[in-house]
This record gives C-alpha cells, sequence and structure tokens, in this order.
C-alpha cells in the first residue's frame, strides 16, 4: 500500500511497484492509510510523512500502538536528522528522502518485503497463527557470539535459531561487533560502518541503531547482557553465558 497525497508521486510509486509485480493500493491520508490496513493488512507500506488527516509519524505510532508489525517504509521531505530519526524510533523500518530514486525505493521494497516473509513464515509443527522462522542449521561464514549468530553471506540474524529482522544499518553494526566480540566500539567507529550508507548519521544515530538491536536481541531491552553499553566510551557485544560462568566462580 502507498500512502501519498501527492497525486503525481503517488502515481510514479505505483506504476514502478507495478512494474516489479506487486499489487499496489494507493490513498491519499492517514486515515484512510490506517483503515485500509487494518481492514485488509497488506503486506508493506509505503508511507509519505506529511500528509492530510493525520501525517506519517501519527500513522507509524498507532500501527505499531496497535502491535501491527507491517514493515513501513517511510517517504519524507523533511531533511532534519531529528525527524528521519523520531521516525525510526516510532517503528519505521526503513526511510527515503525526497527527492528519491524510485528504482532504489523498488528496491527497498524488496529487501523488506523478503525479510519480512522469513520471520513471518509458520512453523510446520506450531499449528495455526503467525510463527518465527527459524534460521537454516549450516552457515558457514555465519558470525556467533553465544545464540546471537550473524550470517553476512545471507544477510541474516538469528538468535537461539529464530531470525530477526534487521534494517541494513543495524545490520552493518551488529556485523562488525559479532566478528569482534568483547571489543569496546567508540561511537566514531561504528558511524565508520555507517558511513556512506545512512545519509544522515551522528552519534545519536548509533544510539538509535542500538536501542532498535536491543529490543530485537535481548530478553530485556532495558536490562541488556548482549549489547552492552561502556560508559563513556561505546558498546560491546558479548555472550551472556560468559559473564554469568564469571559470576558464578
Amino acid at each position: 500500500m502507498v500512502a501519498e497525497d501527492d497525486a503525481k508521486q503517488a502515481e510514479l510509486v505505483r506504476r514502478y511497484l507495478e512494474h516489479e509485480g506487486h499489487a499496489v493500493t494507493v490513498v491519499e491520508d492517514g486515515r484512510a492509510a490506517l483503515e485500509e490496513v487494518r481492514h485488509r493488512e497488506p503486506d508493506l507500506l509505503v508511507l509519505d510523512v506529511m500528509m492530510p488527516r493525520a501525517d506519517g509519524l501519527d500513522v507509524v505510532r498507532i500501527l505499531r500502538a496497535e502491535d501491527r508489525e507491517i514493515p513501513v517504509l517511510m517517504l519524507t521531505a523533511r531533511s532534519t536528522e531529528d525527524d528521519l530519526l523520531l521516525g525510526l524510533d516510532l517503528g519505521a523500518d526503513d526511510y527515503m528522502t525526497k527527492p528519491f530514486s524510485p528504482r532504489e525505493l523498488v528496491a527497498r521494497v524488496r529487501t523488506l518485503l523478503r525479510r519480512n516473509r522469513r520471520t513471518a513464515a509458520p512453523s510446520p509443527a506450531a499449528g495455526p497463527g503467525p510463527a518465527a522462522a527459524v534460521a537454516p542449521a549450516e552457515a558457514d561464514d555465519a558470525l556467533t557470539v553465544g545464540t546471537l549468530r550473524v550470517d553476512p553471506v545471507r544477510h541474516e540474524v538469528s538468535v537461539g535459531g529464530t531470525l530477526v529482522v534487521c534494517t541494513p544499518g543495524e545490520f552493518r553494526i551488529l556485523a562488525a561487533m559479532a566478528a569482534e566480540p568483547d571489543r569496546v566500539f567508540t561511537r566514531q567507529r561504528l558511524l565508520a560502518e555507517l558511513h556512506g550508507f545512512d545519509k544522515y548519521i551522528s552519534g545519536r544515530t548509533v544510539d538509535v541503531h542500538v536501542m532498535h538491536l536491543r529490543k530485537k536481541i535481548e530478553r530485556a531491552p532495558r536490562r541488556p547482557v548482549r549489547l552492552l553499553t561502556v560508559f563513556g566510551v561505546g558498546y560491546k557485544l558479548t555472550d551472556p553465558a560468559k559473564g554469568a560462568r564469571r559470576a558464578s566462580s
């Protein structure tokens, strides 16, 4: 579904996505976007930020409050970092700033859909209802830190065998840290992983990525045991089982 109040922009996006083989529904305001998602539950939402009746940020906030896990790609003419980070913080999966390349938008939609299908695939033994997909047992080049597995080849992350959906920026940070467990990464070092990838980056960008990663790989994100803060320095990725063994010895 495409939620965009600019008719020409919406038509351009629709044509490119249909050419890729997608069935596309277009709505023109935030309230219509909410109604359509609740009624039809599309596979993905391309969402403009500036819309009448309810803006894109409000739409994302409401959808996440309703526990709807539909992937959201936000389109925004706002170029300030705070606006972009707010969208990610509210639960958007990716964003593009206007003007954008329609071909890049199609590629990002393809990536988000592929990741969402991997995690939404039901387990044969789970019975009815959604279930997390199980990661393949073999991953030749996978990086492991305890039960956390990062596979750079398949671009997959799993915890205890259950796949976790990460944005491209989150994956870059996690892969770098998984390659060197227990090393303390400064924010500047992690920013280097995002250089040329995220258009608007700062130390706060890293903090937002870490916050989202904790929600995905930690049982209690507010009390992390894997992705730890080293105050005054940065972050490190560790195996929580090692810390438990040290504490008991």
